[in-house]
């Protein structure tokens, strides 16, 4: 343990306890868990984070963190991968000996728990939207939703350990796998910085519509893209931005070559990745998600902050943020026709856009900000560490 510069009431310094970020790739933790890493940093903890290092590596120790690089290999079931990761993790666990390790998304989450045991540390498993063995109905999906179901009941379930979601919905679908209640919290999301993304004035020119995500089917992408092509054959000058890229290990991916061809249809741009989330809002004047499911989706609070309206699919995760008819409009899921419906309601409306924009800024500052998910997030870890004394 380092030695926190504040004192103690008795004077003494006090010993700043080592919290661990188990992260497949430094850029998710980048992009989804720096502000909860800040607040921590900032309540006296000192942060570790191991992850696969792609180009984060600056940013991580910009922010004074310490970063162990992991083999992380995603989408891959090799035993052969998957023994290598979790040797990898025992030795950031020996070398760093956390007080608490905080695991984030499913494949952390497993692997994580299982470096971790025997180990002295608390854990924090942050299940975030349950991903593709959730969403997927195919004989793969339920297969691994059955052995997921049985690893996490063997590894969560366990004193000092924690399972973290961002809705009700995920909460209720742990208790349905058979995890205690008393092991579960529950906090909304990752935290909005509220004072860089602010109300934007809407654009000019043809109404636009921004979709920030992974091109996934889960994340509705071509739900979306068909959605607009009906919006332009029903005679309507409407322009799609699409940020985001495929996931080659994602068996919900599109393919490089698919998304390349949206940019050859009318009305359709897409931007691949986008480092400046609010200078594309910037250029919309609503953002859609059309997911299947989520855990609570940072581009639609990040949209919101800017007092964008939003549409997304009446699922787990999107209607947190997308209150129907106060911040926005939910449509089924996989219903391009129910989407385009939407669509053109609030591209002819600008004044239900203009009260959804404001409805959804005022619920970010309210409930989503980065410093009140921060502070419940600490919270949390000091609950974890009285626990172990």
């Amino acid at each position: 343990m380092s030695v926190d510069p504040r004192q103690t009431e008795q004077g003494a310094p006090r010993i700043a306890p080592r919290l661990l970020y188990v992260v497949t790739e430094d850029w998710a933790f980048l992009s989804h868990r720096l502000p909860m890493a800040r607040a921590a940093r900032d309540a006296g903890f000192e942060v570790h984070v191991a992850a696969r290092v792609r180009d984060g590596a600056a940013a991580i120790a910009r922010e004074q963190f310490v970063l162990h690089a992991v083999p992380f290999a995603r989408g891959s079931l090799s035993p052969l991968a998957t023994l290598t990761t979790i040797g990898a993790l025992r030795r950031v666990h020996r070398a760093v000996n956390p007080a608490i390790a905080h695991h984030v998304a499913l494949q952390a989450c497993v692997l994580g728990m299982i470096a971790a045991m025997g180990r002295p540390c608390a854990c924090v498993n942050a299940f975030i939207g349950l991903g593709y063995s959730f969403t997927s109905n195919t004989t793969k999906a339920r297969l691994l939703r059955r052995l997921i179901g049985a690893v996490l009941r063997l590894l969560v379930d366990r004193p000092r350990s924690i399972a973290l979601v961002q809705n009700g919905d995920d909460l209720a679908a742990l208790t349905s796998l058979g995890i205690a209640k008393t092991r579960i919290a529950l906090i909304s999301g990752s935290g909005v910085n509220v004072h860089r993304f602010t109300p934007l004035p809407e654009p000019d020119g043809p109404l636009t519509f921004g979709f920030v995500g992974r091109l996934l089917d889960d994340k509705g992408v071509r739900t979306l893209v068909a959605a607009h092509r009906l919006l332009r054959s029903r005679g309507l000058d409407v322009r799609l931005l699409l940020a985001g890229t495929p996931d080659s290990v994602n068996p919900a991916s599109v393919t490089q070559a698919e998304a390349h061809s949206w940019n050859g249809e009318p009305g359709i741009t897409w931007l691949g990745q986008v480092d400046d989330i609010a200078e594309l809002w910037a250029r919309a004047h609503v953002a859609v998600l059309p997911s299947r499911r989520e855990g609570l989706p940072l581009s639609l609070m990040e949209a919101a902050a800017c007092g964008r309206p939003m549409i997304a699919s009446d699922v787990p995760g999107c209607r947190e943020i997308v209150i129907h008819e106060r911040t926005g409009l939910l449509c089924p899921v996989d219903n391009a026709a129910a989407l385009a419906d939407a669509m053109e309601r609030l591209a002819k409306t600008p004044e239900l856009r203009t009260r959804y924009g404001i409805a959804a800024r005022a619920l970010v500052v309210e409930k989503f900000a980065a410093e009140i998910i921060g502070a419940q997030t600490v919270a949390l870890y000091n609950r974890l560490l009285k626990a172990e004394n």
